[in-house]
């Protein structure tokens, strides 16, 4: 198989603990794009957030982000936008804040970020340290519902930090019967993405890959997220990092390595070094352009 695509995910797969990312990681992903195959990332982060480490990266293609709500290469000309209506936004910040929780307003251009009551604090605080080193710009206010009472927002995603775990699955019942206009996506035991219903980070991936004329099979997604399974599962070439949890392990074609062990430059060197570059391809008329 020809690969003409490859998507990864950030967290547990490009940036450490840290918020760092290897230069290893950096020469690899420019060895594909030099290869003339394309590198896109697609994350449950903000579309800012995400476009450090795009930047970092040398990423010249539209970006998969806030779990597939939006699609974009540069903030100004989305190619693809969805939101969570004002009111909607406002309703499930308030029915949120009912749990022991922490709230967080993921807009493209910046974030809302509720104080954490309760000992989701802690939790909280781990779940957002990563993307926070990289993060735009930010606001932290008491309450996000009375922020919203007088500054109202329509968002892509809503991302709330749960201090128990059975709350999480409530979260996601009640949503599910309250609302026909979002989906509920766990992304961890304690933690939840609200998006417009029908968003997913498989179908923003599958958008972007359709306009530039990539077929499913032609893609390989590196993942290690439960929200990553999914895209998986349906590319045509799923890579699991070895750290990931065992149900994303489970549905990859192929486990690489642990983030920490360099397992993007370690899966890259195997796959991709038998690869002729992509232009060459099209010269030998080994495949289309």
């Amino acid at each position: 198989m020809i690969y003409r695509m490859l998507a990864l995910n950030i967290d547990g797969t490009i940036v450490n603990e840290n918020g760092k990312i290897a230069r290893e990681t950096k020469e690899a992903i420019e060895y594909v794009q030099d290869k003339g195959v394309p590198v896109t990332l697609v994350t449950s982060r903000s579309f800012a957030s995400a476009k450090k480490v795009a930047k970092a990266l040398k990423i010249h293609t539209p970006i998969v982000t806030h779990s597939g709500a939006y699609i974009a290469l540069e903030v100004e000309k989305p190619l693809y936008v969805k939101k969570i209506a004002e009111d909607i936004t406002y309703e499930i910040a308030q029915f949120l804040e009912g749990f022991s929780s922490q709230v967080y307003l993921s807009h493209e251009k910046r974030s809302i970020i509720g104080k954490a009551n309760s000992q989701a604090k802690d939790m909280a605080k781990v779940s957002w340290q990563r993307e926070s080193r990289l993060l735009y710009s930010k606001q932290f206010v008491e309450r996000v519902s009375d922020h919203l009472l007088e500054n109202p927002m329509s968002v892509p995603k809503i991302s709330v930090v749960m201090e128990h775990r059975e709350d999480v699955w409530d979260v996601i019942a009640s949503l599910k019967g309250m609302y026909e206009e979002v989906d509920a996506i766990p992304t961890s035991d304690y933690k939840l993405d609200i998006v417009p219903k029908g968003v997913s980070k498989l179908r923003g991936l599958m958008y972007l890959s359709e306009r530039l004329g990539v077929k499913k099979e032609q893609i390989v997604m590196v993942g290690s997220g439960m929200d990553d399974i999914d895209s998986l599962e349906c590319c045509g070439l799923g890579v699991a990092m070895g750290n990931a949890p065992g149900q994303v392990r489970e549905a990859a074609n192929w486990i690489t390595r642990s983030q920490s062990e360099k397992g993007i430059p370690y899966f890259v060197t195997e796959l991709f070094r038998k690869q002729h570059p992509i232009p060459f391809l099209k010269k030998m008329n080994i495949i289309e352009s």
